[in-house]
């Protein structure tokens, strides 16, 4: 039964990779580079300060910044646990993939840090500002969302890949929120 889920995994994977073409190769390739959502990053983190005030921002700076890291380490035992090979170091596939980026990331996918880390900040920066800005979360699970298929298009995840991630980074902006909360009370 799991190979059967991850051959289809890999038929899913084909079928959506193979959807891109050269003329949104470089829309898709800055799309799925973090340092190019730094602006907006920064800017939930403006709103955060003046919905919250200054002692709240503090410690909700410190807890992002442990959800990041509890996000990005789980992610890494996950990919080192499971040892599933990205789809741009399985030999059978160079053929009849796309290959977008220069060089494939580091030689294990599952599950994808771009999909877990994207969606955490998605659902904690969401409920922490669902109060002033009733639809901000759906917008950011939207941009996450996207985030985790740039990760199919440029052939460096497969589909099971950032859901797992999704589903992941989504309990963990949840627990973090609330561990968030919970000292901003106190």
């Amino acid at each position: 039964m799991l190979d059967q889920l991850l051959q289809y995994d890999t038929e899913v994977f084909l079928y959506l990779n193979n959807l891109g073409t050269a003329s949104w190769d470089h829309f898709w390739l800055a799309y799925t580079t973090k340092l190019y959502w730094a602006p907006l990053y920064v800017f939930l983190l403006i709103l955060m300060f003046k919905q919250w005030g200054k002692k709240s921002f503090l410690i909700t700076v410190a807890l992002i910044a442990l959800m990041i890291l509890f996000t990005d380490q789980i992610t890494n035992l996950f990919k080192y646990g499971f040892e599933r090979l990205r789809p741009c170091h399985v030999d059978a596939l160079i053929g009849k993939m796309r290959t977008v980026r220069e060089g494939c990331g580091g030689r294990y996918g599952f599950f994808s840090g771009h999909a877990s880390n994207s969606m955490a900040i998605a659902i904690f920066s969401g409920l922490m500002l669902k109060k002033r800005f009733k639809y901000i979360i759906y917008i950011l699970i939207i941009w996450a969302v996207i985030m985790a298929y740039s990760r199919i298009y440029v052939g460096v995840h497969y589909p099971l890949d950032v859901l797992c991630g999704m589903v992941f980074g989504a309990l963990s902006g949840l627990m973090f929120y609330r561990l968030n909360i919970h000292f901003i009370k106190r």
